[in-house]
Formats: structure tokens, sequence, C-alpha cells
């Protein structure tokens, strides 16, 4: 079956400009252009929005989205599996929220009472999911799926002080590399003991340490642009001196 843009459009419920939008990125072109002009769409289009659309549901963002499915190597049955394992995942996360606000609704009405645990629990959730969005095709490839899934684990079970520790050693270490960055050493004492603070902020994650593993986040840190742009909105070129640091600090550093 063929569909005109607007019929399309109104089929998917998104716009016709979306859709222009769409063929002048190279994400989804039309099957044929017809005599009149008019962008013609077939089944294989359909199928083909129908995954871009699951994609956006699940915050990939368009680049990424173009990546993936334009890709020679993209196999949408796989794909569709994936998208059935988050979208359960989605739904987990909902009940957990859900559950949560039922629980504090209970616990205002007198009825139980909750532990400040539980009050955080699907907010917890919600964190690895994301952070999972974002991230998890790389790192799981990088450090492999039972490390992640024990750093996973160990998120759900943080406790408050534990929480609280992990946050301050984010800031420390933020704030330490505004302080050093302008010094041009990373070698030097402060730089170094930003580096430490790195380690025991990853350690409170991992539940584990090694120096490969250090350098490796730190090399991320430069090569995917995402994890650049955290400390670059902190420090302009501070992504690499943190790298630079982290690789002295391990003994990684590249002669």
């Amino acid at each position: 079956m063929e569909y005109t843009i607007q019929k399309l459009g109104l089929l998917a419920g998104i716009s016709t400009r979306t859709l222009r939008y769409y063929d002048e990125i190279g994400m989804l072109k039309p099957s044929r252009i017809n005599s009149s002009g008019y962008r013609i769409y077939g089944n294989a289009e359909v199928d083909r929005l129908q995954q871009i659309l699951f994609y956006k549901e699940l915050g990939v963002g368009l680049e990424g989205i173009k990546a993936i499915v334009t890709s020679p190597a993209f196999d949408g049955a796989s794909a569709l599996q994936e998208h059935r394992k988050r979208l359960i995942e989605k739904r987990e996360q909902l009940d957990l929220l859900i559950a949560n606000v039922d629980k504090t609704l209970a616990q205002n009405e007198g009825r139980i009472t909750m532990t400040n645990k539980e009050k955080f629990d699907g907010f917890k959730q919600q964190l690895i999911d994301t952070n999972e969005q974002k991230y998890g095709e790389e790192i799981r490839q990088k450090y492999g799926n039972t490390q992640i899934e024990r750093s996973n684990q160990m998120v759900k079970n943080m406790t408050e002080e534990q929480h609280t520790k992990v946050e301050q050693l984010n800031a420390e270490v933020l704030s330490l590399l505004e302080t050093t960055y302008p010094t041009g050493d990373p070698a030097g004492e402060l730089a170094q003991k930003m580096a430490d603070l790195h380690r025991q902020w990853i350690t409170f994650y991992w539940g584990s340490y090694s120096k490969e593993a250090h350098a490796g986040v730190a090399q991320m840190y430069v090569n995917d642009e995402r994890f650049t742009a955290y400390y670059e909105k902190h420090q302009p070129g501070g992504a690499a001196f943190l790298r630079d640091a982290i690789l002295i600090y391990t003994g990684m550093e590249q002669s």
C-alpha cells in the first residue's frame, strides 16, 4: 500500500513538516516522487517510520536514530526485540513510581510508614534507565553486561549516606577541575587529588577498582562527545585535562 505525505502523517500522528524534515536529513526518504511532484511512501517507509518513532519514544536523539536506521547493518527484527525490552523496562519504571506515590499517600494518611530508602527507589531506577538510554550500548560493549548489571544493582541498593557521599565527591571533582585547569599541570598535587577523588567516586558504582578501567573511563570522556560535554559545561577543556590527570594517577599515560 502507498501513502502520500499527508496520509502517512495522519496515519502516524505526526506532521507533514516533520516528514519533510526526515526526508531532508536523509533519515526517511519517500519510495518515489509521483508525476505531480508528491512524495509517495510504501510499506518499507512505513516500517522505518515506526522504528524512528520507537527510538524517539525511548529518548534517542535524531542524529542517533538516523545513524541506526540508515546503517547497512540495521536489523529491523532485532531492533523490535530491543524496543520491546526497553518498553517493558519503562513500564516497570512507571509501575515503581506509581507504587511510590501510592505508598506516600498511604503514609500521609497514617496507614503505613515508609523508610527513606523506599521514598527514592523509583527515582533510582529512573536514573539507571536514563543512563542506559544515553550510554548503555557503549559502556556494555566496553565493560560487559556483568559489570554494568552489578553497577546498576549497587545504585539501587545505595543508602542515603552513600548517595550523599557520591554527590559530594562529584562536586569536589568538578570544583577541583575548575581550580586546577588554569594551572595546565595535570600532574600537580591538586590535579592528582582530583584524580583520587574521581577514583573514590567511580568505586561507589563499580564496587571494585582497577587502574586500567579507570584510565579507560577517562579516555572515554574525551572520545565520546556526550561525556565530553558534561565536563566542558563546567570547564572548557576540562575533559581532556581530567583525562590526563587520571592517566598520570593510574600510571597509564602515553609516552
